[in-house]
């Protein structure tokens, strides 16, 4: 065996169980239990003398070990502890149509985006299929779904640390777990993938993960000020992103999401909003504006929520739809990668 039990789709386990001389039966009663982010000493369906057998196998889950509530709305933020002690975060945001879990694909990241705290410390590693399904699972016997609704989880967006089109395998292999009948069954249009902009792995998605919404990094609206603050401007110039992304939304049906965090000073002028709307024009596309949370380690600050409303208004009157992000979680280091960061520094400090 060479998958960690989490990660292990129906046909591996039935080999699984083929090898530690069980009925084939079984198969389908503990791939149920994995499809649940259940560990096997929990299976309790199965005989206990394979409970335990399973249990000496890797499972390569994910433990929630921190949880903070935000005191200005109902956000909730999760530090998890995978099982080889690295840490990673995720975020649940509550709104009218339910709740949305944003998710980590890598420890760290190495992207390098100016603006972005996930990538401080470099990547570590890329994060399983199996471990991702375990933020999800682990929020899901956590927390309540609440009265009339059936599940906590309602939408999963791929945008906590880590490049998720960095971890392209085990991401595409997530996604069919996070969207088949017996994994978490959540239809694929209310998952989003967020990219800084690897454009090869675009062109393949739509045949590996269709109908998921994509959301691409864009953040500037020419090369020399993306170049700036992201790296992988250096290695796909925009001549090649944005002809991605027209592909995608034709391909798919689906509208491409372009993520824009508004950095005072940087990216945010009248100008900087008509050059955007020029580049987009003609894609079936959404700019979600974003007043960045600051990163004291970069010196960058975003602008105000009525400057980032004039940019949105300024948008629409050119014919690009746009809005700007809710501010969730401000209060509990919601942006991605703060959290971690903190739970790191606190480590370093008491081993000092």
């Amino acid at each position: 065996m060479t998958a960690e039990l989490s990660s292990m789709e129906y046909e591996g386990v039935l080999e699984l169980m083929t090898e530690l001389g069980e009925p084939k039966f079984r198969a389908k009663q503990v791939f149920s239990w994995l499809a649940r982010g259940v560990r096997p000493e929990e299976m309790t369906n199965i005989p206990k003398a394979l409970r335990e057998k399973l249990a000496l196998l890797p499972f390569g889950g994910a433990r929630i070990i921190e949880t903070k509530h935000s005191q200005r709305d109902e956000t909730m933020k999760f530090l998890y502890e995978l099982d080889d002690g690295n840490i990673v975060e995720g975020v649940l945001m509550s709104y009218s149509y339910g709740n949305t879990l944003c998710i980590s694909s890598q420890v760290g990241c190495r992207m390098g985006c100016a603006f972005c705290a996930s990538t401080l410390n470099g990547k570590v590693r890329d994060l399983t299929a199996g471990e991702m399904l375990s933020e999800v699972t682990a929020v899901e016997r956590a927390v309540s779904a609440g009265e009339g609704r059936k599940r906590t989880v309602t939408n999963i967006v791929m945008m906590g640390c880590g490049e998720p089109l960095d971890n392209y395998e085990n991401t595409v292999a997530f996604l069919k777990r996070a969207t088949a009948d017996d994994g978490l069954g959540i239809s694929p249009r209310n998952i989003s993938l967020s990219t800084c902009g690897l454009v090869p792995r675009i062109y393949t998605l739509p045949e590996d993960a269709p109908h998921v919404t994509l959301c691409i990094s864009l953040h500037a609206p020419n090369d020399e000020l993306r170049r700036r603050t992201m790296p992988i401007a250096n290695a796909y110039s925009l001549r090649e992103l944005i002809p991605a992304a027209k592909h995608y939304a034709d391909v798919t049906g689906r509208r491409v999401i372009f993520e824009y965090a508004l950095i005072e000073g940087v990216n945010s002028s009248d100008e900087h909003a008509r050059e955007l709307s020029r580049l987009l024009r003609g894609i079936n596309c959404h700019v979600n504006l974003i007043p960045l949370n600051s990163v004291k380690e970069r010196s960058l600050n975003g602008v105000t929520r009525s400057r980032a409303a004039q940019f949105a208004a300024l948008l629409e009157k050119l014919h690009i739809s746009a809005t700007v992000r809710r501010e969730l979680g401000t209060d509990i280091d919601g942006a991605c990668g703060q959290l971690r960061n903190k739970h790191i520094e606190n480590e370093k400090e008491e081993i000092l």
